[in-house]
This record gives structure tokens, C-alpha cells and sequence, in this order.
């Protein structure tokens, strides 16, 4: 099979169409904590939502050095998609009947994404070495996940997939990122895409409004859920994501790329869609409960998740810039703080305190924060 390098830095068409398996399978995570809203469901969801994030990440890696769209390359993505695709359709019912469809379907993405691997690093022989490294983690991590479906459920089958996500993404950072490559300006890219397209997930469970009698508060909070949606939109596309994308173009390449690159955005990034599928989750219980208040598990969903957002991205400022980003981690505190508070008032006025909140701390750090410097690093200005 020929594998040809990657040539520039903009995401192929194939990529994106491989990415819309993913954002299902994130819809499928919501599902499943919306069939069932207990704290219980809430890690699975999440623990599940883990599991498919870094199958995403490993292909991100793989897709900024080699070239998917030649040779039989896209064949064996076609096959991985298919595959994903029944992984999705599992999700929820991956602690009940199809446990082991989607561990074996799993299974699969990820053995293609190794044996894809090995082609691409024919030629390198550090990039081999990582590769044989990452094998044998991910062979570890797919065996437990198979044990688990076929030989545990329930609470003994989260802990043995916890431990095998724990194993697997932790390889990276037990055994260093010596070897690996990557285009800075694609691999920022990708993972810019892949936020846009968890986006969606919002927008998908506003989408159910379609089907509840329009009445004055279900309008209102459709407008509220967009305006949260544009607000986690906002937060990070406005500033943060160019930050973080230059550096990673300025950090030296080789060991320290590499290590920015896991810690950035394979790493980082994974809280800021959990915190995405989390509001989602809480805006569509708001969406049928307008005029009630939420219960404890929906109002965590709703106010948490926007707070898990926040919090990653004080973590991505830690890790970039070595400094904190004091008003996101108040706000996030506070967020966290009012959640008893929004099980006691109704749907519609806990996503309006939201709004408020959010969107106040974006106009103070737009002013006071950015200020200059915005303008000139949205317009390519020294900054």
C-alpha cells in the first residue's frame, strides 16, 4: 500500500467526512445519559465519550503526517467509519445487549489507525518506535475494553473501561513524545473543526423543540440555548484558539511540539467537548421542562458543563502561557456555586442566568483583558 506524506497544512475533505462518525457518536453519548439521567448515567456517558475522543485523537496525530485521500489509504478509512459508525450505533446500549458490538467495532478503529501507522513510518525509524509503543498500549486498552464487555457490567464494567481509557491515553505521557511528527497549522486546525462540529451537538438537542407545542417560554429558551452556544463559540474561537494554535507554530519542533500538542489539545481539549455534551444534556431537559425547575443530575449537566469549559480552558492558559486566567476560574466557581440554586428556580431562568453570566464575563475580558492586543492578533498583527 502507497502512503504519501502530508503536503500542506488544510484538512482534506476526507477528514471531515470522517469526523461526522465522531460527532454522532457524541449524540449518541448524550443519548445515553438522557436515557439515563443519574449520576450513574452521567459517567457513563462521559467514560464512553472518553473512549471515542481518543480514538479521534490518535487519528488527528495520524492525519497530520500522512496524506488520507491517496493510495489505499482511504479505503482503510472507509473501513474505519463503518466500523465507528456501529460503535455509535451502540453507544447506548453499551452497558446492556451490544456491550460487545461496540467493543469489538472499537476494537477495530483503532487496530486500523496502528496498522495505518506502521505504513506511514516505513521510512522514519524514530516515528517507527513510537508507533511499536503506541501498539502495545492499544493493544492493552482495546483487550481490556473487550474483557470488560463480555465478562463484567454495570459499575465493574465502567472501572474496567476507566482503567483501560486510563492506560491507553496515559502512554503518552508515561513514555514521552520523542518520534512523532506533525503540521502545526493542520493539526490546530483539525482539533478547531472538531470543537465546531461538537457545537452541533448543542444546536441537534435544540432541535427537539420541533417536536413540543411552541409556546412563549419553549421560544425563549431556544433563543437562550443559542445564545449559550454562540458564548462557548465565542470564548474560545475569539482569541483563545489563535493563541494556542501560534504556539504550537512557534514551539520548537520535535519533543517540545509534540509535548504541547498532547498536553494542548489531545489532552485539553477533551474537557472542553464533555463540557459541551454536558450543556447539551442540560439544555434538553430544559427544552421539556421549561416552567420546572431542573433536578440535581440536569442542573450539574447544564451549569457544570459550561464550567468544565471554563475550567479547561484555564488549564490550556496554565499550560501555554504559565499564567491563570482568574475570571474564567470565578466564573466556573461560580457556576459550580449555583447549581442547589437552579434546582429550586425553573428551567427558563437558570439558562437566562447563564446567558448573563457568560456573556458578561466575555464583554469584561473583551474590554479589560484582550483589549489592543485582540484586534491585532485577529488581523495577524504582532500582538
Amino acid at each position: 500500500m502507497n502512503v504519501e506524506r502530508r503536503d500542506g497544512e488544510t484538512v482534506k475533505p476526507l477528514e471531515l467526512f470522517f469526523d461526522l462518525v465522531f460527532v454522532l457518536g457524541f449524540t449518541q453519548c448524550t443519548a445515553l445519559m438522557v436515557h439515563d439521567p443519574s449520576w450513574q448515567g452521567l459517567a457513563r456517558g462521559i467514560l464512553v465519550l472518553a473512549l471515542l475522543w481518543w480514538s479521534w485523537v490518535a487519528y488527528a496525530w495520524l492525519t497530520s503526517v500522512m496524506n488520507p485521500e491517496e493510495g489505499a489509504v482511504r479505503l482503510v478509512m472507509f473501513a474505519a467509519m463503518a466500523a465507528l459508525l456501529n460503535v455509535a450505533l451502540s453507544i447506548p446500549e453499551a452497558y446492556g445487549d451490544r456491550a460487545v458490538v461496540f467493543a469489538v467495532a472499537y476494537g477495530f478503529v483503532r487496530v486500523a489507525h496502528i496498522a495505518l501507522y506502521l505504513l506511514a513510518s516505513r521510512e522514519d525509524a524514530a516515528l517507527r518506535r513510537s508507533v511499536v509503543g503506541l501498539a502495545v498500549s492499544t493493544t492493552v486498552g482495546v483487550t481490556i475494553v473487550l474483557l470488560g464487555a463480555i465478562f463484567a457490567d454495570g459499575t465493574a464494567q465502567s472501572l474496567v473501561w476507566l482503567v483501560a481509557i486510563v492506560l491507553d491515553a496515559g502512554e503518552p505521557a508515561l513514555f514521552g513524545t520523542e518520534g512523532w511528527t506533525l503540521v502545526p497549522g493542520h493539526f490546530a486546525e483539525r482539533h478547531n473543526l472538531i470543537i465546531i462540529l461538537a457545537r452541533g451537538e448543542s444546536i441537534v438537542a435544540l432541535g427537539i423543540a420541533a417536536d413540543l407545542a411552541p409556546t412563549a417560554g419553549l421560544v425563549t429558551a431556544t433563543v437562550l440555548g443559542i445564545g449559550i452556544a454562540s458564548a462557548l463559540w465565542w470564548i474560545y474561537f475569539d482569541v483563545v484558539s489563535l493563541v494556542t494554535a501560534r504556539r504550537l507554530e512557534e514551539a520548537p519542533a520535535g519533543r517540545a511540539r509534540n509535548a504541547l500538542a498532547r498536553d494542548s489539545y489531545s489532552y485539553l481539549h477533551f474537557p472542553m467537548v464533555a463540557g459541551i455534551v454536558l450543556t447539551a444534556l442540560g439544555m434538553e431537559a430544559t427544552l421539556h421542562h421549561v416552567d420546572e425547575h431542573l433536578d440535581a443530575v440536569r442542573a450539574t449537566a447544564l451549569l457544570g458543563g459550561v464550567a468544565l469549559y471554563l475550567l479547561a480552558h484555564v488549564a490550556l492558559r496554565l499550560r501555554n502561557a504559565r499564567t491563570l486566567s482568574r475570571t474564567r476560574l470565578g466564573v466556573a466557581v461560580g457556576l459550580l456555586l449555583l447549581i442547589p440554586l437552579a434546582t429550586t428556580v425553573s428551567a427558563l431562568v437558570t439558562v437566562a442566568v447563564v446567558n448573563v453570566v457568560v456573556w458578561a464575563m466575555i464583554a469584561y475580558e473583551t474590554r479589560r483583558i484582550y483589549g489592543d492586543n485582540r484586534y491585532r492578533l485577529r488581523h495577524g498583527l504582532e500582538a
